[in-house]
């Protein structure tokens, strides 16, 4: 293993039921609901892009089909609109796809994170990479949570975590870390709790769909044996990470909101739908102008 390796690929699990989001996630997968025109999945490859990661290593399942499909070039709609006023419509996803690698790998049972992750390891390899979870939809007004990670682990060559302040009350929906505080923002991971009632987390700093990992981390997570709900936890294999190195937490710069749940998911659309309006507003402003 090469601690001192680029962050070359991105692992996006995708492989869960997306329950919270029935009946729509019945035969859709929650990672191809569109905040605004745009699926989750691809405002979170988009963000592993602008860290300059251009493979993308996604572990599906049953009835995820449209991701990969959304990743290819679709020739008969490509030719119904060519030409068209529609075509521009196409430009994004056509940069995307031209600019990276995609594989794809299934999880058969659904048994957590932490199994979700080591069925990814076939596709990753002997290198650290970064995980990004897509209902985690995050947005900076700088760089990218990703782009602010990678930079990070250029410095301190180890797994990290992304984190956020939230409520006390929370905590049983994260995982939870405590720490030393190193440098501001910067976490040296002492301990992490997996969904802990509030009254035993050790902290009120949750854990988000953000990581860098370094590949030692599949031997841990083989080694790890079923937590909290009987899955195995990516929370337990990282404090297992922690006790023998060093794994970091970063409380990142800007706006993450939960798309799992419905109301982070009317709370993206709101916040995009604003920024896109005032970036339109802004240009037509700019035209006038001229």
């Amino acid at each position: 293993m090469n601690k001192n390796s680029p962050i070359k690929k991105c692992l996006f699990p995708a492989a869960g039921y997306g329950t919270r989001f029935l009946p729509a996630t019945k035969a859709t997968p929650k990672e191809m609901l569109p905040v605004l025109t745009k699926p989750l999945i691809q405002y979170g490859v988009e963000e592993a892009l602008a860290a300059g990661i251009e493979n993308m290593a996604i572990v599906t399942g049953r009835g995820k089909r449209a991701i990969e499909d959304h990743f290819d070039i679709s020739y008969e709609l490509e030719h119904q609109i060519k030409g068209t006023s529609k075509e521009h419509y196409l430009t994004e996803i056509r940069s995307v796809i031209t600019k990276c690698t995609f594989s794809y790998t299934r999880q058969i049972e659904m048994k957590g994170l932490g199994h979700a992750i080591l069925c990814g390891e076939n596709l990753i390899g002997d290198q650290p990479f970064a995980v990004l979870l897509a209902d985690d939809l995050c947005d900076s007004s700088s760089k990218g949570v990703l782009a602010q990670m990678v930079d990070l682990y250029k410095k301190y060559n180890c797994s990290i975590v992304a984190i956020e302040e939230i409520p006390k009350e929370d905590t049983n929906k994260y995982g939870v870390i405590a720490g030393n505080e190193i440098e501001p923002g910067i976490f040296m991971v002492k301990d992490m709790v997996e969904k802990p009632e509030p009254e035993v987390a050790p902290s009120n700093l949750a854990i988000i769909g953000r990581y860098i990992l370094t590949p030692d981390i599949f031997d841990i997570i083989r080694d790890t044996k079923p937590g909290k709900g009987g899955e195995i936890q990516i929370t337990d294999a990282l404090l297992t990470q922690a006790k023998k190195g060093m794994v970091l937490a970063y409380k990142f710069e800007g706006e993450r909101f939960d798309c799992g749940s419905i109301d982070g998911f009317v709370k993206a659309t709101n916040y995009f739908y604003e920024k896109e309006t005032k970036k339109e507003a802004e240009a037509k402003k700019k035209t006038g102008a001229k």
